[in-house]
């Protein structure tokens, strides 16, 4: 098998299916789409550029949970319940770990408005089916002995999870290449030809035949450089994550709205601790600004004091992919053999299984699964 990441050399210049983008959505459609018997393709100039690495990968359907957003709760709650076994399979399959714990999530509230906000979305979720606990200030205090003192109470949502984007990042590859992926390091244009795609254009001036493209790449998934016209708009969405080293003593994620201001704290096993996340909309800037910084590690020490006295290890940037109402685009679009895979926004690590499930079965010829069909980008067609 070639190492991690290798860039492949093209045995032909033709493929079933390629896939634009090589982060974790790109390479779990790959993944299933080769798993399904296509020949697969897939092209990036730099794989490592994605969200993914900023990411803390939050498997969150029940914090993340927000008012009105019905069709998102079921599609989180689908993929949620699919990663047990998706990482089984990658790690079965690879050897490779990534970073999955079945952990829960403590949502603490900072003063009595919070922790009334807080009983509102657990009897809203409740009501939608789902499991969580509110806690007293003493069962906070109980469950995350850590926690800065005088916190009113919170909710335990012990079936938010996490995973290590890195890692599945690192597993998926390996996965990909196994099932016969192709990799390839390079900027694509997609060719349309009569309303139909005929290939990909690489940035040698080289040609990949295809009848069909996957774009999933990201925040640059509809950039006019790729090709296709009047696709929805999909925006990047700055975010800095923060990386400490520190025995928290805790498994849990440990989420809080200081003042207005979200944060959370996602401890890993080997004893780095996530701190994230900022959300800015500064287009393509990915420069790590000192002052989300600085909020960050404010707003972790105040719920977390212990954090004060951690190492920090890195300061991490990325560009999640904003679509114009915030929910992934899914499924065909445009010309014939063009399928958007795109618009996660903050639920791109969460939603990988689904979402490659729901793309390999539209490529290969069965339909869009019902659980997808609600995302297809049709719902915000340009118009003239």
């Amino acid at each position: 098998m070639p190492a991690q990441g290798s860039v492949v050399e093209l045995e032909t210049s033709s493929a079933d299916v390629i896939v634009v983008g090589g982060g974790p959505i790109g390479l779990a459609v790959a993944w299933r789409t080769a798993q399904a018997g296509l020949s697969v393709i897939v092209v990036d100039p730099d794989p490592d550029r994605g969200a993914w690495r900023t990411a803390a990968g939050m498997l969150a359907p029940i914090t993340e949970l927000h008012y009105a957003e019905s069709d998102l709760l079921r599609l989180n709650l689908a993929s949620a319940s699919r990663y047990p076994a998706f990482v089984e399979e990658l790690t079965a399959l690879t050897g490779l770990p990534t970073g999955y714990r079945d952990s829960g999530t403590v949502e603490v509230a900072w003063d009595s408005a919070d922790l009334a906000a807080l009983r509102d979305l657990h009897a809203f979720g409740t009501g939608l089916g789902l499991t969580s606990t509110m806690l007293s200030a003493s069962d906070l205090r109980h469950l995350e002995p850590g926690l800065a003192a005088g916190l009113p109470g919170g909710l335990h949502a012990e079936h938010d999870h996490q995973v290590d984007p890195r890692l599945l990042h690192a597993a998926l590859t390996a996965a990909t290449t196994a099932a016969g992926v192709r990799h390839v390091r390079a900027r694509a244009t997609v060719s349309v030809t009569s309303d139909r795609v005929r290939a990909v254009q690489l940035d040698d001036g080289s040609l990949l035949a295809t009848g069909q493209v996957v774009l999933a790449a990201g925040a640059w998934s509809t950039q006019p450089e790729l090709g296709v016209a009047d696709l929805p708009a999909v925006r990047p969405v700055k975010g800095q994550t923060i990386r400490l080293r520190t025995d928290l003593g805790s498994r849990h994620v440990v989420r809080a709205t200081v003042k207005g201001s979200p944060v959370y704290v996602v401890p890993r096993e080997n004893g780095e601790v996530v701190v994230g996340a900022s959300s800015e909309e500064a287009g393509f800037d990915v420069r790590p600004r000192a002052g989300a910084v600085y909020e960050l590690l404010r707003d972790a020490q105040s719920v977390l004091p212990v954090l004060a006295e951690a190492e920090l290890t890195e300061v991490c940037t990325g560009l999640r992919p904003g679509s114009p109402d915030n929910a992934p685009l899914l499924g065909s679009f445009g010309p014939d053999g063009l399928i958007l895979a795109t618009g996660h926004y903050r639920n791109g690590i969460l939603l990988a299984p689904v979402t490659a499930d729901g793309i390999a079965a539209v490529l290969s010829g069965a339909g869009a699964p019902a659980e997808i069909a609600p995302f297809n980008p049709s719902r915000l067609a340009v118009t003239a």
